[in-house]
């Protein structure tokens, strides 16, 4: 029987589980627990403050649309209240879910990457625990794989994608 997974953080999952299981920390209940509390926090709450951002900067001036401001101040706005929500957690753990790299860490990569190339990147320089850490995200030879498969900013970014 095959099997038609239409969302791609199910699919990370389906993936993880049949072959790096310890990315979601399957042998440890509370581990395990404290990589889908931040897996839907990246899902619920920065996905839906960062890529309105990153959609409004580079994916719109792209297609020849205009930016709205208005929505990108909100979110900004929004993004540094959720950033002190990530430095708090950063601050007592070297990864979102405790002191071990998990697909928690690993799903905030893509759109985190392309919000580094618009003007906005320095917001993150406020915040010296969550720069670490996605410094530290940066440094993975996974990661590093990944950034070269995936598309520049299309020349509408700041210039500080990696």
């Amino acid at each position: 029987m095959q099997h038609f997974f239409p969302e791609s953080r199910a699919i990370a999952r389906y993936i993880l589980r049949k072959y790096k299981p310890e990315l979601l920390r399957a042998d440890n209940l509370t581990e395990s627990a404290m990589v889908d509390v931040w897996l839907d926090v990246e899902a619920l709450q920065h996905e839906t403050t960062v890529g309105p951002i990153v959609v409004n900067c580079i994916i719109y001036p792209f297609e020849g649309r205009g930016r709205d401001q208005k929505i990108i101040d909100e979110k900004i706005e929004k993004m540094k209240k959720l950033l002190e929500v990530y430095e708090s957690r950063l601050s007592s753990s070297k990864y979102l879910a405790g002191d071990f790299i998990s697909l928690a860490d690993l799903s905030h990569f893509p759109v985190t990457r392309y919000f580094m190339a618009t003007e906005y990147a320095d917001l993150l320089d406020a915040y010296p625990h969550v720069k670490a850490w996605w410094v530290t995200l940066l440094a993975r030879p996974s990661v590093k794989k990944v950034m070269a498969g995936m598309p520049p900013d299309f020349g509408f970014g700041s210039g500080n994608i990696p």
